[in-house]
């Protein structure tokens, strides 16, 4: 029994001090990481993203260049073809934390941009948001299965990070909505996202009529792999890694045909990148007012269901 109980210790430090040395390895490649906490399951070698924003639950320019700057450790450090059979990251997994998985995409960074006509900003927002789909969409190159699980509501451009993945589930209740054409604009990369799921016509009538889905209906519009109980998406997920793990390289080699015969996602986000820029810019006053609004409404949305949260603890 003693033991058994030594090896049961000494197995679970040896996860920990794995779990350690790469968690510091890509924060060192990386640099600094804001708005996002990262762990790592040795067991299925799975690295955890967590995506916690500052202020409110947007993407933030300073959360789309963690993202995209974990990313870029990952494959630096491990991405070489003689490098696969030692490399710990077998999965890239996403989750959120909070009672919005996403409002969408940074409406203050947004407007303070059009207030200082600051086309380089908002051209550096949308090239992080694409370097970011790009790099979820080809699993880093081939090298990991990149998953992702949403909890709760999830709003406009924000879905469509989690949706890049080769795999994205969602627990029950949450939900999904495309608001952006009623205030005149639309979501960087939600074209090219959407359209390779749920086939171009269903992803234009989502972003068009700007109605919002169940999990249930979204998963039946083609753009889930499957709806999960509540609670029970990280499960879902691990479950998925550990009985993934034996046939990795097949998955991973899988996911990359199809994403190339999918089209060049690299050069449409750009594209698309360049309309959004083009498109933020050319909005009259009236557009703006309206921007500034519903800003100011997240605001007290947020502060009326997180002071219920503080009531409830």
């Amino acid at each position: 029994m003693f033991q058994s109980l030594a090896t049961i210790t000494d197995r679970t430090a040896s996860a920990v001090i794995e779990s350690c040395e790469v968690i510091d390895s890509i924060r060192h490649r990386a640099g600094f990481l804001p708005e996002v906490q990262l762990a790592y399951e040795p067991e299925i070698k799975t690295l955890w993203v967590t995506i916690r924003p500052e202020l409110k639950p947007v993407f933030t320019l300073q959360l789309l260049d963690s993202l995209v700057k974990i990313q870029s450790a990952i494959f630096a450090l491990w991405g070489a073809p003689d490098q696969y059979h030692r490399a710990p990251v077998r999965f890239l997994a996403f989750r959120g934390a909070g009672p919005f998985f996403t409002l969408g995409g940074d409406l203050d960074f947004y407007l303070d941009c059009l207030a200082k006509n600051d086309r380089a900003a908002l051209a550096e927002y949308a090239r992080l948001s694409s370097e970011g789909a790009v790099w979820n969409a080809s699993g880093l190159n081939g090298l990991v299965v990149t998953l992702s699980t949403i909890h709760a509501k999830a709003i406009g451009g924000g879905i469509d990070a989690p949706r890049s993945c080769n795999v994205m589930i969602a627990e029950e209740q949450a939900s999904f909505v495309y608001p952006e054409i009623k205030f005149n604009h639309f979501p960087i990369t939600a074209v090219a996202i959407l359209s390779r799921r749920m086939g171009p016509r269903a992803a234009e009538q989502m972003l068009l009529s700007g109605e919002e889905l169940t999990a249930q209906q979204f998963m039946e519009a083609g753009a889930l792999e499957a709806v999960v109980p509540t609670g029970t998406g990280e499960a879902w997920i691990r479950k998925y890694a550990s009985d993934s793990l034996p046939i990795h390289a097949a998955k991973t080699a899988l996911f990359s045909a199809f994403n190339r015969r999918a089209g060049d996602l690299r050069t449409e986000l750009e594209h698309l990148g360049q309309i959004w820029t083009d498109c933020m810019l050319r909005l009259s006053p009236s557009a703006i007012s309206k921007l500034q609004r519903i800003a100011q409404t997240q605001d007290r949305m947020l502060a009326r269901v997180y002071q219920r949260h503080l009531v409830s603890a």
